[in-house]
């Protein structure tokens, strides 16, 4: 019989799809989240906190593999010692953690510095493990694309800053296929298909909203590295094939409130 897969932060933006994607391969799945929900189909959920140490032994016994999704602004690096700490304590499950591309030349950013943090303890954990470093997801440029637009006629955006963003279903797809793999360690990084830059985005997501708005690039603080490249992926990583434009077109033919919901196929 295989063993179940636990996955925390498994009701998050990326968890979800990793949940998603362990379901449509057969597998039993396991979600640690803080507050109890329906078990459904091929998935139980656990009651726990990591940050608080609370209801981990339970939901990692017997996990033949734990993806480890949960993420924060604070106490990434506490909660991933609670968890590793519980996971050797139940055997020796192959732990997968995502990360970020480029966080050894960024890491005086807080986030950053604490995922070179979460980074080093699962490397030093003694279980069996892979780490998967992303780029950005296109949600996160969609969310700030957003909050961006609201500023009246113009909107300022990081000066310079390269990016390579990545759509965060086939960066789950990935995750899947490697936590279902023997451990690896470092995997190749992983992308989207297309570097581009904060201005560019932004001005296709204007385009896409049928918005007017100057755009001013702005000089960011510690900024430097980025401009350089340091959030790009090295030349052996993977890349993903969905483009901002894709899921552009997907956001706004999306219903706006009071309209009928329905999803694209």
């Amino acid at each position: 019989m295989t063993s179940p897969v636990l996955v925390t932060g498994g009701t998050g933006r990326l968890g979800r799809s990793v949940v998603a994607g362990l379901v449509d391969g057969g597998r039993e799945v396991r979600v640690l989240a803080r507050h109890q929900r329906d078990t459904q189909p091929q998935v139980t959920f656990y009651p726990g906190d990591l940050r608080q140490g609370i209801g981990i032994e339970t939901a990692v016994h017997g996990a033949g593999v734990i993806i480890n999704c949960a993420t924060s602004t604070k106490g990434d690096a506490e909660a991933t010692g609670n968890l590793v700490t519980a996971a050797a304590g139940a055997g020796s499950p192959h732990l997968v953690q995502p990360s970020i591309v480029g966080i050894d030349v960024v890491a005086a950013w807080g986030y950053v510095k604490a995922k070179r943090e979460v980074e080093r303890i699962v490397a030093n954990s003694g279980l069996p493990w892979t780490i998967l470093r992303l780029t950005q997801f296109y949600s996160y440029c969609l969310e700030n694309s957003r909050k961006l637009a609201k500023f009246p006629l113009a909107a300022p955006v990081p000066g310079g800053f390269r990016v390579q963003p990545v759509d965060s279903r086939e960066a789950a797809a990935r995750l899947v296929e490697l936590a279902l793999d023997a451990p690896s360690g470092r995997a190749p990084d992983m992308s989207g298909p297309e570097v581009s830059s904060w201005e560019d985005l932004f001005r296709g997501y204007l385009a896409a909203t049928h918005q007017r708005k100057w755009v001013v690039p702005v000089p960011v603080p510690g900024g430097k590295a980025v401009r350089n490249g340091a959030l790009l992926p090295p030349p052996d990583h993977t890349e993903g094939v969905r483009t901002w434009d894709q899921v552009l077109t997907e956001e706004t033919m999306m219903p706006q409130a009071g309209e009928r919901s329905w999803k694209l196929g």
